[in-house]
């Protein structure tokens, strides 16, 4: 056993022994560390660290603080782009939302009250009056004869001089209803939705292209910028074909504006606060935004606004070379080593932690011998996981279950207009869950596993959601599709993080992608399950609900990754979980232990 693992300072124990320099890094999230004892266990450390193997990133960390003042800084400095990241994802629907009463237009009848004007010109359709059809009949010779009821004998047509909105419960106008996208032009929204996700693909590869050519920083501001340009754009268009492809050019931001630079604050972080970090962002300040963007939206009750409202923000992201630093991993794989070290010494710095130049030679050493190895990993391919049988099924099921997950999320998100109460307290209710999803995963996470976690989730979301389908009353429609989103908010945040620990290291950037693009694409098909709801609205619960049940007890098939070594090679990924069977759990493991 190592001196690091057998000291422990009696000082620790002493809640009355508090250090002098201010330092917020709290021992246990209890009191400060004595700065002499902090030292003596930052030389410990190097000492242990520098005399078993070679200094990575993770070995670094503790060393100059794992979430000091600067990694708290930089956690907080994901705000805003939690907040980017909801306006761009969820702002089209208040953009296109249609009131569920409306009805064909008749201008000879504008000055009659509704119920007058309704039972004279429009049909009924199983007791309803028809949104799309009128009786085709001179409305003024009616008139003149008093008559006040429709003959259901009179010829019908479409709208022919568009439609009249009820917009008590959606008080204002959308690109929807200014450019009547109802009836056979409903599914207008729905494609416009899916020309976001194409753009959604298209910018992942490319500013994953930028983020690997020229930095995280840029990649992350000029993605940004692109969504804060046709967001703005948005709200000047006049057509579908320029709202689509504003929208296209919007989803090249998507995922983008938040992720890169929540990958770049993680990396910063010790490998002990990294499932705080990796989950609060999104529980916190993404559900925020969200849960506020509905009542901007109310508010402001124009949808030209609110275009302009959730897109200027994003022109902040123009000081953020000014307060986040580029990501040091990517430093050192184009070769710029000091510049990396340099940013390590600040963080140190900024932690009050004072760590020898030895320990910095020392990783500038391994970030040389890692450049070696990464340059010998270059000949591997997202093909190669397709190679031998285990890890072809493993890949092959990864992709399959993300998904599912994309699809049943973003369906659930979608849905929420199609459910019988009010969409502005609907989707505020919905969006809450998000937080509390968030907080369960800090203990779940790592004592359920991320298997049990992913299979857990989703099959009780397809529960939920078949529950919602069939359930006797709207309020127990709305409580069940919310649970049912609740739990699959917790799927995709296991599933984010599942596939980079299944793959082995050699083609995990490669094969994690390609199961992200993958997600994309089935989100392409989301807003059509959704738009079933026109045909029936159970459609799309029901749809929902398999797909998450599938989904989840697809997941038992996958390897735990919580207390086990991450495979490295492909032969490691292909032996990786073969001595696991499949009923296994941290938190009983670690009880028979």
């Amino acid at each position: 056993m190592s001196e690091r693992e057998t000291y422990t300072p009696s000082a620790y124990q002493n809640p009355n022994f508090i250090g002098d320099d201010g330092d917020t890094n709290n021992w246990m999230g209890v009191g400060q560390v004595p700065k002499g004892i902090e030292l003596y266990e930052v030389q410990l450390r190097e000492e242990a660290t520098v005399n078993t193997h070679a200094m990575d990133f993770n070995d670094m960390l503790p060393l100059i603080g794992e979430f000091g003042r600067y990694q708290k800084i930089l956690f907080l400095l994901t705000i805003p782009f939690g907040f980017f990241l909801a306006f761009v994802y969820f702002t089209q629907i208040f953009l296109t939302l249609v009131p569920e009463q409306h009805w064909c237009e008749v201008p000879e009848l504008a000055d009659l009250p509704l119920e007058q004007r309704l039972a004279l010109s429009i049909p009924r359709i199983n007791g309803e009056y028809s949104k799309c059809l009128r009786y085709n009949v001179n409305f003024t010779e009616q008139l003149r004869l008093g008559v006040k009821q429709a003959n259901a004998s009179w010829p019908i047509s479409g709208c022919t001089h568009g439609w009249s909105y009820n917009f008590t419960e959606i008080p204002y106008t959308t690109i929807a209803t200014e450019l009547n996208w109802v009836c056979e032009d409903s599914v207008l929204a729905t494609y416009a939705q899916a020309i976001f996700f194409v753009g959604a693909i298209i910018g992942g590869l490319l500013f994953g292209w930028v983020a690997d050519k020229f930095g995280r920083v840029p990649s992350t501001i000029a993605c940004n910028l692109v969504g804060c340009a046709a967001g703005l754009g948005t709200a000047f268009v006049k057509s579908f074909w320029m709202f689509a492809l504003m929208r296209f050019l919007v989803g090249f931001a998507f995922d983008n504006c938040f992720v890169m630079i929540f990958i770049l604050v993680l990396e910063y972080v010790g490998p002990k606060y990294r499932t705080f970090v990796a989950n609060m962002p999104i529980a916190i300040f993404f559900t925020s935004a969200a849960c506020l963007l509905p009542w901007i939206a109310y508010y402001l009750a124009n949808w030209q606004y609110l275009a302009i409202a959730t897109s200027a923000p994003l022109i902040l992201v123009i000081f953020t070379p000014w307060l986040v630093p580029e990501s040091a991993r990517w430093l050192v794989s184009q070769g710029k080593i000091d510049k990396s070290i340099e940013i390590l010494k600040k963080l140190a710095k900024s932690n009050r932690r004072d760590v020898s130049e030895q320990t910095f030679q020392n990783f500038r050493e391994s970030c040389l011998k890692l450049q070696q190895e990464e340059e010998q990993n270059s000949s591997y391919s997202i093909l190669d996981l397709f190679k031998t049988p285990r890890l072809r099924r493993t890949t092959i099921i990864l992709v399959f279950v993300w998904m599912c997950i994309t699809l049943v999320f973003d369906g659930h998100v979608r849905n929420v207009g199609s459910l019988p109460l009010n969409i502005f307290l609907t989707f505020t209710i919905a969006c809450l869950s998000e937080f509390p999803a968030g907080v369960i995963l800090l203990w779940t996470m790592d004592n359920l596993g991320r298997r049990w976690n992913a299979c857990g989730s989703m099959v009780l979301s397809g529960v939920f959601s078949l529950l919602a389908a069939f359930a006797p009353s709207d309020a127990y429609i709305v409580a069940f599709a919310i649970i049912g989103r609740f739990f699959v908010n917790i799927s995709y945040n296991v599933g984010s993080q599942y596939a980079a620990e299944v793959l082995p290291t050699v083609v995990r950037a490669q094969g994690v992608a390609f199961i992200h693009i993958m997600g994309y694409a089935s989100t392409i098909v989301a807003p059509f399950v959704v738009h079933l709801s026109n045909v029936s609205a159970l459609l799309p619960l029901i749809i929902l609900g398999l797909l998450g049940i599938l989904g989840g007890l697809l997941c038992l098939l996958l390897p735990e990754t919580v207390d086990r070594v991450l495979p490295q090679t492909l032969q490691d990924g292909e032996e990786f979980g073969k001595d696991q069977r499949m009923w296994e759990m941290p938190i009983l493991e670690r009880k028979a232990k």
